[in-house]
């Protein structure tokens, strides 16, 4: 496929991390009053927990994984004994627990349920051996294999085009749909868009910031910049909808309704969602040559998460 020149071409370098907006006072969460000690040799699996959530928490995890992760260690430590110490955590026995939840009893999880399991298995074990716990990471040789969902059906060019065309008529759909195909931003992203967000002083470089509450996730906040014509059409959606603190004031229901809606006025026949208008941004920007720790970085992505998306865009955009 050839990128159009007017709406898939040129695509802009973005710049790397921002210092956040100092209009907003970022609340600093409370010192904790009891300083938690760090894992060794002798500790117990069952004593590691909370200085293991304490980690997850103030790293890029999300509370269901911080949830899942706790699980998986209660379910590791009823394997080994209560008594079982972070010594004698072994690549054998790892695997014997591995090997345990996928052939005792009747029911065997599913593959997506033993790949989480792996992945905390690696999680937990590095961070041990990080904090000097232990000395190997007994976890390093075990293959993490996920399964592979079906790759998506993604718009040829001539569709973008129409897509496009088919917004225009309405400047919230026509706001949305430009700023996923030159941000790649994810729906939680595009919900928590402030306007105070949008950067406007260069009506020529129009960009959007991406920040986040607290520290956590502080590493993935960015500056995306968009296309001049975006301005223009930012200005009319504003006109017409006055919004009052962030840019889509409505439910993300209401978001995949506006792009369906536009959808099917340009006639497309494929499904178009929100997450597969950020995967064609991931696209364009493999085929114009950005390297995948940039693509990663611009696609706010945590190193677990891209483990399997930077997979599944290098097929999509450079199929065999």
């Amino acid at each position: 496929m050839v990128e159009d020149s007017r709406l898939l071409g040129g695509i802009t370098e973005q710049p790397g991390l921002f210092t956040p907006d100092t209009s907003e006072v970022v609340r600093e969460p409370r010192p904790s009053l009891v300083r938690i000690p760090e894992p060794t040799p002798v500790t117990t699996l069952s004593a590691c927990a909370l200085a293991y959530q304490d980690y997850l928490r103030r790293t890029d995890h999300s509370p269901y994984t911080i949830t899942c992760f706790l699980s998986d260690l209660r379910m590791l430590t009823l394997f080994l004994g209560p008594s079982a110490e972070v010594a004698s955590l072994t690549p054998e026995r790892l695997g014997s627990w591995l090997d345990h939840l996928r052939l005792a009893g009747e029911s065997r999880p599913a593959p997506k349920t033993m790949a989480r399991r792996v992945t905390f298995l690696k999680n937990f074990c590095g961070w041990l051996a990080d904090v000097g716990a232990l000395a190997v990471d007994p976890s390093a040789r075990i293959l993490l294999t996920r399964p592979a969902p079906p790759l998506p059906e993604l718009l040829f060019d001539d569709e973008i085009e129409r897509l496009v065309r088919a917004a225009e008529d309405d400047p919230r759909a026509h706001t949305l749909i430009l700023l996923l195909l030159f941000t790649g931003l994810k729906k939680e992203e595009i919900m928590g868009l402030a306007l105070s967000h949008v950067d406007l002083s260069d009506p020529e470089r129009p960009a959007v910031e991406v920040h986040f509450p607290g520290q956590a996730k502080r590493r993935r906040e960015r500056r995306m910049e968009l296309p001049a014509m975006w301005t223009d059409v930012y200005q009319r959606y504003l006109q017409r909808f006055q919004p009052r603190e962030r840019v889509f004031e409505c439910t993300d229901r209401n978001l995949n309704y506006v792009l369906a809606s536009a959808v099917k006025r340009a006639g497309l026949k494929k499904r178009v969602t929100l997450q597969h208008l950020r995967d064609m941004y991931a696209v364009r920007q493999l085929r114009a040559g950005v390297d995948l720790g940039t693509l990663r970085e611009r696609l706010g992505l945590s190193d677990e998460a891209w483990y399997e998306t930077a997979e599944k865009y290098r097929k999509l955009a450079f199929p065999a």
